[in-house]
């Protein structure tokens, strides 16, 4: 078994959604200036003797160009040149989209299905409470400004099945998916033990980055249930320790540069 970390571009948004109350813009102080963090948007792709598992699909990039609504392309912009794209990304592993057949997302925010659409025929495992308040949210009102993080395009797309997950589950041997709610109610992240490297967490947006993950851990600036949030990130601590793993947060751009990217892998 190996995997390999796809890099699909990065979005550039205020550090205020990436760590909460990082600024603070008052009345007596109403010229704040703002940080700009750029947040890289990864997905990972395993390869096994039985086939590919993909997690995440990671951004479209026709999303700044009407497919994310108004709201979240003012909030987060995309940066994605043409060798980022996911189509591309697998190509360099020697894969097409066609032939993966197991997607697993972590949760059903926007930079995290972007490319939905390429995997109509897969089996597609979700985190169950994500999923009902994702597909609930875009459905219960017009405005796409009240979706917060949900993008109703990648809601809309048809799949061969869904598979609804609220319990921690093996994929394959030594591929592993854990619940790490709080950050949306539900969210899968993932373990996987390599027999050269190790072992490796991916959270994903239960720890946004290493000044997130501490310690002290510190709250991230888009929070479903804050207790939930700071359990999980105690929970990849815990595992942490337990593997004498690496974690790999979502959107950490220092680390990001470090990590071996396609069609460098790791095994």
């Amino acid at each position: 078994m190996r995997f390999y970390i796809l890099d699909t571009g990065y979005l550039k948004t205020d550090k205020n959604n990436v760590v909460a109350n990082s600024t603070m813009c008052t009345r007596k102080h109403p010229q704040v200036q703002h940080t700009f963090y750029q947040l890289p948007v990864m997905c990972i792709l395993i390869e096994h003797e039985n086939g590919y598992i993909l997690y995440d699909t990671g951004s479209n990039m026709h999303s700044m160009n009407g497919y994310w609504p108004e709201s979240l392309q003012d909030s987060y912009e995309l940066h994605q040149t043409v060798e980022q794209n996911i189509e591309v990304q697998l190509a360099m592993c020697g894969v097409r989209a066609e032939q993966i057949h197991t997607v697993i997302l972590s949760h059903m925010h926007f930079d995290h299905t972007g490319n939905i659409r390429l995997f109509q025929d897969a089996d597609i495992y979700v985190p169950k409470d994500d999923f009902v308040t994702a597909q609930t949210t875009v459905r219960l009102c017009a405005d796409p400004d009240t979706y917060c993080g949900y993008c109703k395009n990648d809601m809309d797309v048809v799949v061969r099945q869904y598979h609804l997950v609220d319990e921690d589950f093996e994929i394959i041997p030594g591929v592993e998916a854990i619940n790490l709610p709080g950050h949306t109610p539900g969210l899968l992240g993932l373990v996987i033990h390599t027999e050269k490297e190790g072992t490796f967490i991916f959270p994903m947006d239960a720890v946004y980055t290493n000044e997130i993950y501490g310690p002290p851990a510190k709250a991230s600036g888009l929070l479903f249930d804050r207790t939930q949030y700071f359990k999980s990130i105690e929970r990849v601590r815990m595992l942490q320790k337990k593997y004498n793993a690496a974690v790999i947060p979502a959107h950490d751009w220092d680390l990001f540069q470090t990590l071996k990217k396609a069609p460098q892998f790791y095994e």
